[in-house]
């Protein structure tokens, strides 16, 4: 785990059934409220990202449970944040156990985090029923690459015991420093050419000489989804409800 890397480049070579099976039996096996969850898999390399051979989209699932409800002669009263709430815990915790089980089976794994935002399509794509919404996707298979792990925050910018601390300037900067400086001694976003470009009125002051985490970070939090229209017009379109009542 603590080896973990983003794998965009694979072999050749197809996990087998077992593995497969392996794979999402160790995702089930996280804690969870109430599985509300489901796996999409896609095997078609040719429209996987950076063709592999495994992509899976893990799903917040409330249908199967309205169904297991409606056998018992229920139906759902809760509202959809909180059903939301905990079916993101349930999915992530089981997609982290998926990238721990195929590493521990000699696969490396990459996750792309824009699935929500293209929760109309997919749903499209794989004839999703309301009340599925697509989380997070994962991409596995076996690595053609073998990259450093990436830089994380220091323990004392991570770890508060007993309380929260007054974070000083110090503290921020050596956590800056830690990241950027990690970062930048892996070439990182130069070999991605993942500079993000600044909106107008901001002059460009980097190059990929000192580009680095943090800046890439601010750049995203500080300029992209300013308003959360565009999410929850997908949450709706899946038959998630956040800021009203229900349709009737």
């Amino acid at each position: 785990m603590l080896e973990h890397k983003s794998i965009r480049k694979y072999t050749d070579e197809t996990p087998s059934e077992e593995v497969l099976e392996t794979i999402v039996r160790a995702g089930q096996q996280a804690p969870f409220a109430s599985q509300l969850y489901s796996i999409l898999l896609s095997r078609n390399r040719e429209r996987n990202p950076w063709k592999a051979p495994l992509l899976f989209t893990i799903c917040v699932d409330i249908h199967k449970f309205e169904r297991i409800m409606a056998k018992r002669n229920w139906q759902i009263v809760t509202n959809d944040l909180t059903l939301l709430m905990f079916g993101i815990q349930d999915a992530a915790l089981m997609a982290e156990n998926m990238v721990v089980a195929g590493r521990s089976l000699g696969l490396g794994s990459c996750f792309l985090g824009s699935a929500p935002y293209r929760a109309d399509k997919i749903a499209q794509e794989y004839n999703l029923p309301k009340h599925v919404f697509p989380l997070v996707q994962l991409v596995m298979g076996y690595p053609a690459e073998n990259p450093p792990p990436r830089p994380r925050y220091p323990m004392e910018f991570t770890l508060f015991e007993d309380k929260y601390p007054e974070l000083t300037d110090d503290m921020v900067s050596r956590a800056m420093q830690q990241m950027d400086e990690g970062y930048l001694a892996q070439d990182y976003y130069r070999k991605l050419k993942a500079k993000i470009p600044l909106e107008a009125n901001r002059p460009e002051t980097f190059t990929y000489e000192n580009y680095s985490w943090t800046e890439h970070i601010c750049r995203k939090w500080g300029q992209w989804h300013p308003e959360p229209k565009e999410l929850l017009e997908q949450l709706e379109k899946r038959g998630f409800y956040i800021t009203g009542k229900k349709p009737k």
